[in-house]
C-alpha cells in the first residue's frame, strides 16, 4: 500500500473530524446506556456501522479492497480496543463526561512510549513538553476530586491503558493497511466479540433511544476512520496530542447539557491544555532538539 506524504496539517484535519465525532458520541453514550446494556450498545454500534461504512468499502474497491495479511494484529488491536471501550462507556454512567475524558488522557503518556519503544519513533523534546503540559491540564481538571477515587475513575484508568495499546496497534497497522481496511476489520472483530453477551442481556430499544445508538454506530464507525487517517498523515507522537482537545469540548458539552460543573480549575486546565497542542504543532528545523541529545 502507498502511504499517503506526512503532513501535520492533513492530520490536524481529520483529527478534527475524530473530536468532533468523539464528542458527540459521549453524549449519545451517556443518553443509551440510560435503557440498554453496554454490550449490546456495543454490538448495535459495530452491525449498524458495517452498513454505514459499506460506501466506503464500496469506493475502494469492494470486499477486496479490505483483504488483510495481518489479521492476527487486527483481532488483537480490537480485543483490546473491545475491552477498553466497554469500560469506557461503563465509566460514562458513573462519573462527570469532562473526568471520564480527563482521565483518558493519561493514554498519551502511555502511547508514546510505547510507540518509541516499539515503532521506532522519535519524540523531540517539544514533543514531550507538550504530552507533559497537557497531563497538566488533564491533572487540574480532576484535582478537585483527586481524593474521591472511586470505581469509575479506576475503570477510566484502565481503559486509558487498553486505548494506548489500541492507538500503537493502529500505527503499526496503518503502514500496511488502509484506513477504510482497519475500520472494516474494527466492525467486524467487535461484532463477533461482543455477540453472545449482547444477546445475554438483550431488550429492544425505545424509539428514542434507537436514534441515540444510531448517532454511536455513526460517530464510532467513522471517528476511527478519521484518526486511521491522521496516523497515515503524522506520527502517533504528533496526532496522540492533538486529541487533548477532547477534554475542553467535553467539559463545555457536560457544562452545557448536564450542568456539569466548569469552575476555575477546569478553565485552567483547558488553558494548559490548548497550550500543548499549540506547542505540539510547532515544527522543529532539520537536526532540531531531541531527547537525549545535546543541543
Amino acid at each position: 500500500m502507498h502511504s499517503p506524504a506526512p503532513s501535520i496539517a492533513r492530520a490536524a484535519a481529520w483529527m478534527a473530524g475524530w473530536l468532533t465525532l468523539m464528542v458527540v458520541i459521549a453524549v449519545a453514550g451517556r443518553e443509551a446506556t440510560r435503557e440498554l446494556s453496554v454490550f449490546q450498545i456495543m454490538l448495535m454500534r459495530s452491525t449498524l456501522g458495517m452498513a454505514m461504512l459499506w460506501p466506503l468499502v464500496h469506493a475502494a474497491g469492494g470486499l477486496a479492497a479490505v483483504r488483510t495479511t495481518r489479521l492476527r494484529q487486527h483481532t488483537v488491536r480490537n480485543a483490546v480496543h473491545y475491552a477498553a471501550q466497554y469500560g469506557w462507556f461503563v465509566a460514562l454512567t458513573l462519573i462527570p463526561l469532562a473526568h471520564v475524558v480527563s482521565i483518558e488522557f493519561t493514554m498519551p503518556i502511555w502511547s508514546a512510549a510505547l510507540a518509541v519503544l516499539f515503532l521506532g519513533e522519535r519524540m523531540s523534546g517539544l514533543k514531550w513538553l507538550a504530552v507533559l503540559l497537557g497531563l497538566v491540564g488533564v491533572a487540574v481538571i480532576v484535582r478537585p476530586h483527586a481524593g474521591e477515587v472511586n470505581l469509575g475513575q479506576i475503570i477510566a484508568l484502565v481503559s486509558a491503558l487498553g486505548f494506548a495499546v489500541s492507538v500503537v496497534l493502529v500505527k503499526s497497522l496503518t503502514r500496511t493497511d488502509a484506513a477504510v481496511t482497519i475500520s472494516f476489520w474494527m466492525l467486524v472483530v467487535q461484532s463477533a466479540i461482543g455477540l453472545v453477551p449482547a444477546l445475554w442481556v438483550w431488550q429492544w430499544p425505545s424509539v428514542q433511544v434507537w436514534g441515540w445508538v444510531v448517532v454511536v454506530a455513526f460517530c464510532g464507525t467513522y471517528s476511527h476512520y478519521c484518526f486511521a487517517r491522521a496516523m497515515q498523515h503524522a506520527d502517533a507522537t504528533v496526532v496522540v496530542p492533538m486529541d487533548f482537545l477532547r477534554v475542553p469540548l467535553t467539559a463545555l458539552v457536560g457544562w452545557l447539557m448536564y450542568a456539569e460543573g466548569l469552575d476555575l480549575f477546569t478553565v485552567l486546565g483547558i488553558a494548559l491544555i490548548l497550550a500543548a497542542n499549540l506547542l505540539n504543532l510547532v515544527r522543529l528545523p532539520a537536526g532540531g532538539w531531541r531527547v537525549g541529545r545535546k543541543a
